[in-house]
């Protein structure tokens, strides 16, 4: 598997989308360059250009973009190694990858920190309404100030966020702030735990609903409107892990009925959304651009684990592999 690569015949690796993961370019990639020679492109690729950038290459490295069964098909003898930079990998077409004889790996738990820290910064923005009261002042509207307070505003303490998938490692790090603020924390799991509860249960009692299932067939669209009913109207739902999670129109008009309290989106079924979707000026919603990831230390962490993994795989014991 090595490939007979060296300090002198170094492995051909591309970036294929190189923007989507350095975009400030303060990302130190020398641990990359100093184990192969390094091809960059800045910009998201259409499919047909994907193929253009793959040419002559042995491992390519993409984050978050598609990269279907028809490309893969057509990618040269010499690509081995599809490395994902990032925990999901729905993006690929596993099945493709595997007809063709191509490895794909990625970057598992790199994000929990931040990702738990956005939840929770999400949960203390919505008991204090801090983002309403921002949307008020841009607007000149100082009544908060100058009358009783115009906006929700309570404590987290005895609270109940219901985790769903919450036993992995960033639904983990969320319990654990979660608890550390005084607040309940229940989940839902495949495995017996003790603080598990079934899923129409969870949706019923919890103040706050984050989701962290992975996305399949069983997950896609598990928040939709019959879902949403079950629901407090008084509940705020939190979505850090795939936008597809969530059936949006069907969101969009729970929020729109305020059905639900509010929602906090770091993801959305289509990224960015489209330039008219209501999801940008629902006053009850808190809306960020897939940032949970983005922060700078979180993205070295995860480059340094792109290069750790391709050492590995060019030594012949390849880690983080997923199962094709």
């Amino acid at each position: 598997m090595s490939g007979g690569y060296s300090a002198d015949k170094k492995a051909k690796v591309v970036l294929i989308n190189a923007e989507r993961l350095d975009f400030d370019h303060k990302l130190d990639l020398s641990k990359l360059s100093a184990i192969a020679d390094v091809t960059r492109y800045e910009s998201d690729a259409t499919p047909e250009e994907i193929i253009e950038r793959v040419q002559g290459q042995d491992i390519v490295i993409s984050k978050e973009i598609p990269v279907p069964g028809h490309i893969i098909a057509k990618f040269p003898p010499s690509v081995r190694l599809i490395q994902e930079a990032g925990t999901g990998f729905n993006n690929v077409d596993l099945a493709a990858a595997k007809e063709k004889g191509v490895m794909v790996c990625n970057c598992p738990a790199y994000s929990s920190d931040a990702v738990a820290h956005l939840v929770l910064t999400l949960i203390l923005n919505f008991s204090c309404s801090l983002v309403p009261q921002m949307r008020m002042l841009q607007k000149g509207n100082r009544d908060n100030f100058t009358k009783s307070l115009q906006v929700p505003h309570f404590e987290l303490q005895g609270k109940v966020l219901g985790l769903i998938g919450g036993s992995g490692g960033i639904g983990s790090k969320v319990a654990a702030l979660a608890e550390a603020i005084g607040m309940k924390v229940v989940i839902t799991s495949r495995s017996p735990k003790p603080n598990a509860l079934p899923l129409e249960e969870l949706l019923r009692t919890s103040d706050f609903i984050s989701l962290h299932c992975p996305l399949n067939a069983d997950t896609k669209h598990l928040i939709n409107k019959d879902t949403l009913k079950l629901m407090k109207p008084t509940a705020y739902l939190i979505n850090t892990g795939r936008g597809s999670l969530i059936k949006e129109p069907e969101l969009i008009e729970a929020l729109q009925n305020k059905t639900i309290a509010g929602a906090g989106l770091d993801v959305q079924e289509t990224e960015p959304p489209a330039a008219d979707n209501p999801l940008y000026s629902l006053e009850n919603v808190i809306l960020t651009p897939h940032i949970g990831w983005k922060r700078l230390e979180t993205r070295q962490r995860l480059m340094d684990i792109v290069a750790d993994n391709l050492t590995a795989y060019l030594s012949g014991k390849p880690v983080n592999v997923v199962p094709t």
